[in-house]
């Protein structure tokens, strides 16, 4: 091979939410030959599909979608059992008055877009009007304001302190307090035809970032402080708000991505009728 050839070539999402893996891997993984990509969850899930990385972060929707090109990594995951802080609704009304109103969805995340919508529909029993786009500062400071956004990531902790919206639905609280199980957001998946190919290298790759979520679990506080300036926010609300995070996908958070893909699937947004959870590793 090449010395200028990759080996491997891996999503990163760029939000703080990765932190806890991606700041120990930065500094401890000397692999140049995996050549790692920064960018939304969306992008990702885009590149996976196209073959355009070989493994990555990428959303739950994205999986449910297309399932039969991708196996999951064992025990890796973006996912909550209760608040979140970095997915929500951000509203100028109280939710279930949202019938008939326009709830502006970020372009970065699918799995978050279609669950917003199953909490507003399926769990408070209303209907919005959606649209999809950037949620930039013109827009947020637009006469024609939508009546609710929903924000991810680095935007919304963002946009929840600016105060701008008096009601806030963290999607993670209401899935938890509706289902009785965990979200996850998104899991690390491995294009089917790079696992067959290069079996050993989607074992190391995986050995490193399980160590990776370990060890950058054990030194929050030393991570909360290098991050919380990105947002900004206080080093402590970055700490309590990465601690709420976690990574792994044991069984409670498989059974939690179960039954968001039968929703999917009742809507219309996914047509497998039976998602297999292809785990490796």
């Amino acid at each position: 091979m090449s010395t200028n050839s990759p080996s491997a070539r891996i999503g990163m999402v760029n939000f703080i939410n990765t932190a806890p893996l991606y700041e120990v891997w930065k500094r401890s993984v000397n692999h140049p030959e995996w050549i790692v990509t920064e960018d939304t969850p969306a992008q990702l899930n885009r590149m996976l599909y196209a073959g355009d990385i070989d493994l990555g972060f990428i959303s739950s929707h994205e999986y449910a979608a297309h399932c039969s090109e991708y196996k999951m990594l064992a025990d890796l995951s973006i996912s909550a059992s209760g608040p979140v802080g970095s997915v929500v609704l951000l509203s100028k009304v109280k939710p279930e008055n949202l019938s008939d109103q326009l709830v502006l969805l970020s372009s970065q995340s699918q799995t978050s877009a279609s669950l917003v919508k199953i909490i507003l529909e399926d769990f408070i029993g209303t209907h919005p009007c959606y649209a999809t786009g950037s949620l930039s500062e013109e827009i947020m400071e637009d006469s024609k304001t939508p009546s609710a956004i929903m924000a991810i990531g680095d935007e919304a902790l963002y946009l929840a302190k600016k105060g701008n919206y008096p009601y806030i639905l963290d999607l993670a609280e209401v899935w938890q307090e509706n289902t009785d199980l965990p979200f996850v957001f998104a899991v690390w998946a491995v294009r089917k035809e790079f696992c067959r190919t290069d079996p050993d290298n989607v074992v190391f790759i995986h050995q490193e970032l399980l160590r990776c979520v370990h060890e950058g679990q054990q030194e929050l506080e030393k991570i909360s402080k290098l991050v919380a300036p990105r947002i900004p926010m206080p080093e402590l609300d970055c700490y309590n708000y990465l601690k709420g995070l976690e990574y792994d996908l044991g069984p409670k958070k498989q059974e939690g991505l179960h039954l968001f893909f039968d929703f999917l699937i009742k809507r219309g947004e996914v047509s497998n009728e039976a998602l297999p959870l292809n785990i490796c590793g």
